[in-house]
């Protein structure tokens, strides 16, 4: 006999890779996929976004996860493997991303995330941390197509403005959550 907490994470496991199977689950293993994979969705971001790219110019480092992988029923967790740290426009460094949620939400997606570090106290959070915890160190403003109209370089005062693109699937809800970002080695 399953008990509550074994069904929860039989559902979860099926969520999770029900949304990897339909979103498409290919994770980049080797240095030069994640940076070519990261660049697109850059590339992405700016062709689509102007107030991105003019943000760009001012950021200290620019964080990109092409793919995080966001599966929940009550319980939700979030992965995104292959994030690429660029500064000056080169490669400085590789990241994952892992979340975990609680409260009223369901459902599968996928999209890509960019942050943008904009002054050096939240870019040197992010490098000398055990693991940068979204929420606890530098403030994130999520910018959405309302605000980014309105936001030019001398009103971008924030330590890290984030972006969220390509979303994919649906996913509901609302609830309380923790990311945690580690450097990690590529193949």
């Amino acid at each position: 006999m399953i008990n509550k907490k074994g069904f929860m994470l039989l559902l979860i496991s099926v969520v999770l890779l029900t949304g990897c199977q339909s979103m498409g689950g290919d994770l980049a293993h080797s240095s030069a996929d994640i940076t070519r994979d990261a660049n697109a969705a850059l590339q992405n971001l700016y062709a689509n976004n102007n107030e991105a790219k003019i943000l760009s110019k001012r950021a200290k480092g620019i964080l990109v996860f092409p793919g995080v992988f966001k599966a929940g029923f009550l319980v939700g967790a979030e992965y995104g493997t292959g994030g690429v740290l660029f500064k000056k426009g080169r490669t400085a460094g590789y990241y994952n991303i892992i979340a975990g949620s609680y409260g009223l939400q369901a459902g599968a997606q996928s999209f890509s995330y960019v942050m943008f570090f904009m002054d050096e106290d939240s870019l040197s959070y992010l490098n000398r941390s055990e693991g940068w915890e979204v929420g606890v160190g530098p403030s994130v403003v999520i910018v959405d197509k309302g605000f980014g109209k309105s936001m030019t370089t001398t009103t971008a005062k924030d330590g890290v403005y984030a972006y969220i693109l390509d979303q994919k699937g649906l996913m509901a809800g609302i609830g309380l959550q923790g990311s945690k970002i580690n450097s990690i080695k590529p193949d």
